[in-house]
């Protein structure tokens, strides 16, 4: 009797496992949303090293990232235009031609897969917790593109480069990169003018 109820224990279990367990390996198609203007927080993990920042897509081609974290690169920021890297900092900057990097450079791969599924009309993959991960292979190796279920960038891996990318808070920008940071300093500018004034009626009122 105690062998027979173990035995359905034992049953029950496993079809609870089954049915409890994450779906995966089917297929899925979603709309594509990887086309167009958008910026992201995204998380980076390259080996033993993690970074925390932000990307932008303006379009084909034309890519920027600005880290936040660790503070060896807070303050780094990575444009990708017409051919062309260029990294500012402090005010500083040099470029180079996207050619002179190493076929294993994040952005690269990331802008290439990217890019090159945003032509399409949808996005395929295998479904998984209810998004969509689409496999490929670039000269810097193999890659999986995770998609959300609007299509949306939600995460980038090369596992043979070690690289995990995960994307957040993702929001449609329009405009070019430097209208966008122009954009950027005319509401920080606004702001800081509204805290003089509000500051300054405080003070009077005082």
């Amino acid at each position: 009797m105690k062998r027979l109820a173990a035995f359905t224990t034992a049953i029950m279990s496993a079809v609870c496992l089954a049915s409890c367990s994450v779906k995966g390996g089917e297929s899925g198609t979603v709309a594509n949303g990887l086309g167009g203007g958008y910026q992201s927080a995204v998380s980076v993990t390259i080996g033993d090293m993690s970074a925390e920042g932000t990307v932008k897509r303006f379009g084909e081609g034309m890519w920027e990232i600005e880290f936040e974290s660790p503070n060896s690169l807070a303050g780094i920021k990575l444009s990708f235009t017409d051919g062309t890297a260029e990294a500012e900092y402090k005010g500083l900057s040099f470029s180079v031609p996207q050619s002179a990097l190493p076929v294993k450079a994040m952005m690269l791969n990331l802008i290439e897969a990217v890019d090159g599924h945003s032509k399409s009309d949808s996005l395929k993959g295998e479904e998984n917790n209810g998004d969509i991960k689409i496999s490929g292979r670039l000269e810097g190796g193999d890659y999986t593109l995770t998609v959300d279920k609007n299509g949306s960038l939600k995460g980038f891996s090369m596992p043979n480069n070690e690289l995990t990318m995960s994307f957040t808070e993702n929001v449609p920008i329009s405009g070019l990169p430097e209208e966008t940071s122009a954009a950027d300093s005319e509401t920080e500018s606004v702001t800081a003018s509204d805290t003089a004034d509000s500051e300054t009626s405080t003070a009077g009122n005082t």
